[in-house]
């Protein structure tokens, strides 16, 4: 799978020394009341909507993506030993610093693998340049950043065309979205929109079959007349798909379980959903 987009004139900064020590190296002070949510605060400390960018799936696949714009590259003595073994970071200046300085900036339980990136948001495609074929997922709402990130990964792996969200109540591509992401941020676009009811009208009006995900619908989704363009719809836990999102669907599905629980969480659900249909309209 390609990366997003196409080579920038200024994709990379220009190459100064390829390990340099940074002031943020310095051992971090004790506080008295420690953080409980240093990742927020890591995200927020960027600055000049920069994303963060951490571990080594998510930070390599952003190196490899020329479409994306890294302004700053952190990494261990390790860390960086392994980009050069893989001939990455070329021309991109890495910042030297000790792995408890990362954890210091993340938080204690962030897995970074001792990489840590600054780097410019990759643009978001308007709806009408999606190309009527394939799946696409959109998410009404669903607001928790692991879940939005596991959903993107699998949606990698199935090669969902796109992966349509809401500008408000959807949490930002950055920090524990991309780690959870893993990699995929760079390989499926993210189109946000406005108005998720209109946006399903748009892609209705551009051939795409609406099929909304809910344990209430009325056939299990193995069984519905299935075709591409596909547009899966998923809600979020607890709440599910708000009325208006699922009146606009042209068919609401459920995914029938043959065991003592009868729900998935919605990233589990996604990849069920994405094999089903996946299978069903190739």
């Amino acid at each position: 799978m390609r990366p997003r987009g196409p080579r920038p004139p200024d994709a990379h900064q220009p190459r100064a020394h390829p390990q340099r020590k940074t002031g943020w190296n310095r051992k971090p002070e004790r506080s008295r009341k420690p953080e409980r949510n240093r990742t927020r605060g890591a995200e927020a400390r960027a600055g000049d909507g920069a994303v963060i960018l951490y571990g080594w799936h998510t930070v390599k696949a952003a190196l490899e993506n020329p479409a994306r714009r890294i302004r700053r590259l952190f990494a261990t003595e390790n860390a960086t030993r392994r980009l050069s073994e893989d001939g990455l970071a070329a021309g991109i200046e890495t910042e030297l610093v000790r792995p408890d300085a990362i954890a210091h900036r993340l938080g204690p339980d962030a897995v970074h693998n001792g990489l840590l990136a600054e780097a410019d948001p990759l643009p978001s495609p308007e709806l009408d340049e999606l190309e009527p074929a394939g799946i696409v997922l959109v998410l009404d709402q669903i607001t928790d950043p692991h879940n939005v990130g596991a959903i993107l990964r699998t949606a990698a792996g199935f090669a969902v065309a796109a992966v349509v969200t809401t500008a408000r109540h959807s949490p930002e591509a950055t920090g524990v979205l991309a780690k959870s992401a893993s990699g995929a941020l760079e390989y499926v676009p993210i189109v946000t929109v406005q108005n998720l009811a209109r946006a399903l009208e748009a892609l209705r009006e551009r051939g795409y079959l609406l099929v909304g995900l809910d344990s209430t619908g009325d056939i299990d989704l193995g069984d519905a007349p299935l075709r591409a363009p596909l547009a899966l719809v998923l809600g979020a836990e607890g709440k599910g798909l708000r009325q208006l999102t699922r009146a606009t669907c042209d068919r609401v599905a459920r995914l029938d379980l043959p065991g003592r629980i009868k729900s998935l969480n919605v990233s589990n659900a996604a990849a069920l959903a994405l094999y089903v249909a996946t299978k069903r309209t190739a």
